[in-house]
């Protein structure tokens, strides 16, 4: 049995790796910073920012784009009241159209406005032996990890070498999605911002790239923020697969939480997670409203559908070429 006390203790401590600045500054191009208080060489709480600013989208101050939790990491409430007091001037002085904090606590502040129930963070306290998460397994998961084994595939690990494979394979997917396609220079921005604690495995059928995912290592966590498959193989299980071979790194790597990312509540994205053993944790997003609504960026406003439908019709060479221009404008 997991030990979901643990997770959660784990996952709320880790706070943000200040290595996700440099990533998102030169993935992006986006004004990155920080806000400290107390004592610089101690400081008694953080907060990193990002400026997301397009012609098309507007203003947003963020913490941060892309990755699941960042916010304000403190050691009490006064100092995080305070900083919270400073990203508003901020706020206010850049003229964005909200400020966006997401954490994992809500930071009491009478000017923030709480969203806390459209995502959930997944997450899954790992053994120490590969031999043992794989027993902890459903049968049914079990199954198509063997289904995998059965369809000629093979894993490979490495980092700016596979880049153009995994590309490859997220691009295509994002556009069956109907999402803008993040660009290459933002992974390879991670990749250098990282270092050894971040790595891309790349699931081959014979020669051809079918799946693909970015992961990145903390001091005692692992989280996923990109994983693709190529649906013309799903009779493959190569997207299961993959995911039995990043658990296992992540267990020999010596890391005890695995995180999955966000997902809203009973989606196909949750179910999925929750199938390997996964837990929701809250994702608490609180923002400053200055001009108009919290919904007006996100996929699931109505006002997206054509688009995404329109998306899905086009070229992948396309949507590569005008994708990351465009996401990089969304907060």
């Amino acid at each position: 049995m997991h030990d979901v006390s643990r997770t959660s203790q784990l996952a709320q401590r880790r706070g943000c790796d200040p290595r996700w600045i440099e990533a998102i500054r030169h993935g992006f191009g986006h004004r990155t910073w920080g806000l400290t208080e107390g004592r610089a060489e101690s400081p008694s709480a953080t907060l990193p920012l990002s400026l997301v600013s397009t012609p098309w989208f507007g203003r947003f101050l963020v913490s941060l784009p892309f990755i699941n939790t960042a916010g304000i990491e403190s050691d009490d409430e006064a100092s995080a009241r305070g900083l919270v007091d400073r990203a508003i001037v901020e706020a206010d002085r850049l003229n964005v159209r909200y400020l966006e904090l997401r954490g994992e606590r809500a930071v009491p502040h009478e000017r923030l406005v709480t969203k806390g129930d459209a995502k959930v963070h997944m997450r899954l306290a790992l053994p120490g032996d590969p031999d043992v998460s794989w027993k902890q397994l459903d049968a049914k998961v079990r199954n198509q990890v063997r289904k995998g084994d059965k369809s000629d595939l093979t894993a490979v690990w490495g980092s700016h070498d596979l880049l153009n494979d995994f590309y490859c394979v997220f691009s295509v997917n994002m556009r069956d999605l109907g999402t803008p396609v993040f660009g290459r220079r933002l992974f390879a921005a991670i990749l250098d911002a990282f270092g050894s604690d971040a790595e891309l495995c790349v699931v081959r059928h014979g020669d051809r790239p079918v799946a693909g995912a970015l992961l990145v290592h903390g001091t005692d966590f692992t989280e996923v923020p990109s994983a693709s498959a190529l649906r013309a193989f799903n009779s493959t299980n190569a997207n299961m697969w993959m995911y039995w071979h990043l658990l296992r790194r992540a267990i020999e790597r010596g890391k005890t939480v695995f995180d999955f990312g966000r997902s809203s509540p009973e989606s196909g994205t949750y179910r999925f997670k929750k199938q390997w053993g996964a837990q929701p944790f809250p994702a608490v997003w609180q923002y400053y409203v200055r001009s108009g609504s919290i919904g007006d960026m996100r996929p699931e406003n109505k006002r997206f559908s054509m688009a995404i439908s329109v998306w899905r019709r086009l070229p992948v060479w396309f949507t590569r070429i005008i994708g990351p221009p465009i996401v990089r404008g969304i907060p």
